[in-house]
């Protein structure tokens, strides 16, 4: 009868969770498991900015503005649970502001009512400012920290990622200037920030129950205008689905609320060596995914080359990036329209940059945590809740996951693929016409000026000539 029945499940009936960061990713995916799999949780206290604003039924224009990438989950919440809206509790807050900004009437619900707390809430801007990834990810998290020992009823704290560094009263050009010497060999101020923000749930979290689900890490394609990425081919990727995440959160949440360990537990959430995946593999699923199944009337051809030599990647950037957005924004202003590719490679350029130090290094992270998290699981939380990414088949994932992009982000139709497989021998033809004609304007140019090249070109023509000839004679024969 236990191996029957969830236990994770179980534990969250009836109680009163909070989400923070609930409009990401992230928090999205979680609230979404929350509805699917605990249907009878009490209720989703989410904390969303005062940007935000609400009417009369909060909870169900919260619940409709989820991604739009989520909804054939939200069709199923909706079967399951009609009323799913209800158990939605969106609360105004303010990271970088004193008790998060939160109305008095919500914190003294909140207060009396949270039983967990998931902190997903983090700008994951690798270039923010060091000063704004400071007020939230650092000040944001602190604020929480004094919140929760305030909770009645809260049984464990799920940290998705400091001491307090004070920056407040520097000017922003200060920061801005000595930004590089205060983060020393970290890759950005966002791995600073989250670093800083763990040292301070270590110092400060008290009597708190404190565990570290890990994150996720993605590499978007492009519709053939990204051509190259500097990475090392041979270094671990290291992807997680962010429903293997997710679960091992909540499961994580279920862990420390019945056993209470004494010292916060790290679950790391990785692929890593427990089932590899390098970049020139994402590189070749990808590929391959997108020959079958391409986008609709790309760019170029999709095609990514990877290296981790400057020279060579400054050299394609060149080639692929700089002389093809040129080309294009010439033709554009010549029709009169605005230029935009060189502008469009900038930012694309500049975006890749910030993850190279991440696809040009591996790290080893340890299981132990997750593992032994796994097996206190019944055989219907393993289902319910599985985290096993051995069990990813990672040629199938990468294909899912392209075919999402074109299905949900770009919104096309895959009854067009026959077209877009069109298009793209449509281009590959125009691909191959170009190559050959640039490459008959040099041979010209350089024969032109040299009697050794004219030599040489005249016996290649004598001797494909004297080639069809025979072969035409020989047909004849036959």
């Amino acid at each position: 009868m236990k191996d029957t029945v969830s236990l994770v499940g179980a534990y969250y009936s009836g109680k009163s969770v909070l989400v923070t960061g609930a409009t990401g990713f992230m928090g999205k995916v979680l609230i979404e498991k929350f509805l699917h799999s605990c249907h009878d949780v009490k209720a989703i206290y989410v904390c969303v900015a005062q940007s935000w604003t609400f009417h009369t039924n909060s909870n169900r224009e919260y619940a409709e503005m989820q991604g739009k990438e989520f909804k054939d989950g939200k069709k199923q919440s909706r079967e399951e649970l009609p009323n799913f809206h209800e158990k939605i509790k969106p609360i105004s807050a303010e990271f970088t502001k004193p008790n998060l900004a939160i109305s008095s009437e919500d914190m003294e619900e909140m207060l009396s009512e949270v039983n967990v707390i998931f902190h997903c809430a983090a700008t994951v801007r690798f270039d923010e400012p060091l000063k704004d990834a400071l007020l939230l990810n650092v000040m944001g998290t602190q604020q929480l920290l004094r919140l929760a020992h305030q909770m009645k009823n809260l049984e464990a704290l799920i940290h998705v990622s400091t001491k307090l560094l004070e920056l407040v009263w520097m000017d922003g050009s200060l920061i801005e200037a000595i930004t590089p010497n205060l983060i020393g060999d970290w890759p950005n101020t966002y791995t600073f920030s989250k670093a800083l923000t763990e040292y301070l749930i270590q110092q400060e979290k008290g009597d708190l129950n404190v565990p570290f689900p890990v994150s996720r890490f993605t590499l978007p394609s492009g519709k053939g205008i990204l051509q190259t990425v500097k990475c090392n081919p041979a270094a671990l990727a290291d992807i997680i689905p962010v429903d293997l995440a997710i679960n091992l959160t909540i499961a994580a949440g279920w862990y420390t609320a019945m056993h209470r360990p004494e010292s916060p537990l790290i679950f790391n959430c990785t692929s890593g060596n427990l089932n590899p995946l390098c970049w020139r593999e994402i590189e070749i699923h990808v590929r391959n995914t997108f020959e079958k199944n391409p986008l609709e009337k790309p760019f170029r051809i999709p095609n990514i080359t990877i290296t981790s030599n400057y020279l060579v990647h400054q050299y394609w950037t060149f080639v692929h990036h700089t002389i093809p957005a040129f080309l294009c924004d010439l033709h554009l202003r010549l029709i009169g329209k605005k230029p935009r590719m060189m502008k469009l490679f900038t930012r694309l350029e500049k975006a890749m940059s910030h993850l190279e130090y991440f696809t040009s290094h591996s790290w080893d992270w340890s299981s132990e945590n997750a593992n032994m998290l796994m097996k206190e699981l019944n055989p219907k939380d393993k289902n319910l809740f599985s985290f096993d990414v051995c069990q990813v088949t990672w040629s199938e994932y990468i294909k899912n996951y392209c075919l999402g992009t074109k299905k949900y982000l770009l919104n096309e139709d895959m009854a067009g693929i026959p077209a877009a497989r069109q298009y793209i021998r449509k281009l590959k033809t125009i691909h191959c016409a170009l190559k050959a004609t640039l490459f008959v304007i040099i041979w010209c140019i350089f024969t032109a000026r040299s009697k050794v090249a004219q030599n040489l070109w005249y016996f290649l023509l004598n001797l494909c000539y004297k080639f069809f000839s025979y072969a035409r004679h020989c047909t004849l024969r036959h």
